[in-house]
């Protein structure tokens, strides 16, 4: 089976992603800045994996892992970029350091990681790169236009490189959650608690409402779909909506 490399993987979405890949047989790196909580997930995986604690807002970082991940086990051969943030604030409150950072982490990050990743996948004539991006790819709300901007950015960062590598048997796609029961939409609660008033139930309620089916999306249903764009050749340059029916395209 292949070789795979998953950023975020401490918690969270990139855990689930790096399970199924796991129980897929698939050998996985681990790439997050938590040694420890990468460790815990690694001891909890099925097949043989790879800690690789790594700061990705470093470039010298993000070539060092991948190098690591080559010496260890062998060239990445499937790549799932789930490492990124989120920050609320009206556009007008927005700091340049907020935007800055949303771009850095979630636009710049997987850029670099795309461009360490791709000549070696191109070269053997197989890759599969997935891009954990967001609703916020698709659709403009209100309070996370930093956010929502740098979500945008790398669906055509994904459309782009799916193009351009169409032909070699490396495909790129992006999936695009709604929210998810996750540690970063328990930070959403809290904000919507805080600057609303209502108690930390009421404000996840909320959030599950925003969405068609009424409730938190899982992440082994995200990592299902992260799944579909491994095993598929012919899913490639898609944005694949997991969010409830939020978004229809």
């Amino acid at each position: 089976m292949s070789i795979a490399l998953v950023t975020g993987a401490s918690k969270g979405i990139g855990a689930a992603c790096a399970r199924a890949l796991s129980e897929a047989g698939h050998r996985v790196a681990l790439v997050s800045r938590d040694s420890s909580a990468l460790q815990a997930v690694a001891d909890s995986l099925p097949g043989e994996s790879l800690v690789v604690p790594a700061d990705l807002l470093d470039p010298v970082a993000i070539d060092a892992a991948f190098a690591r991940v080559e010496e260890e086990l062998g060239a990445v051969e499937i790549l799932v970029l789930n490492a990124g943030a989120s920050m609320s604030a009206p556009l007008v409150r927005t700091t340049d350091d907020d935007w800055q950072r949303m771009l850095d982490l979630n636009l710049t990050a997987p850029f670099r990681c795309l461009r360490r990743a791709l000549p070696a996948m191109t070269s053997a004539g197989f890759g599969r790169v997935v891009v954990i991006a967001s609703v916020a790819a698709k659709i403009g709300s209100p309070r996370i236009a930093a956010y929502t901007a740098s979500k945008h950015g790398v669906l055509g960062l994904v459309r782009t490189a799916a193009a351009e590598v169409a032909r070699t048997g490396v495909t790129v796609n992006a999936v695009c959650p709604g929210y998810v029961d996750t540690p970063m939409t328990d930070q959403s609660v809290a904000a919507i608690s805080a600057g609303t008033g209502r108690s930390e139930s009421e404000a996840r309620q909320i959030l599950a409402e925003m969405q068609p089916i009424g409730r938190l999306v899982t992440v082994v249903e995200v990592a299902s779909a992260v799944m579909l764009c491994v095993d598929n050749a012919a899913v490639n340059g898609q944005g694949l909506n997991v969010d409830g029916g939020t978004v229809h395209s």
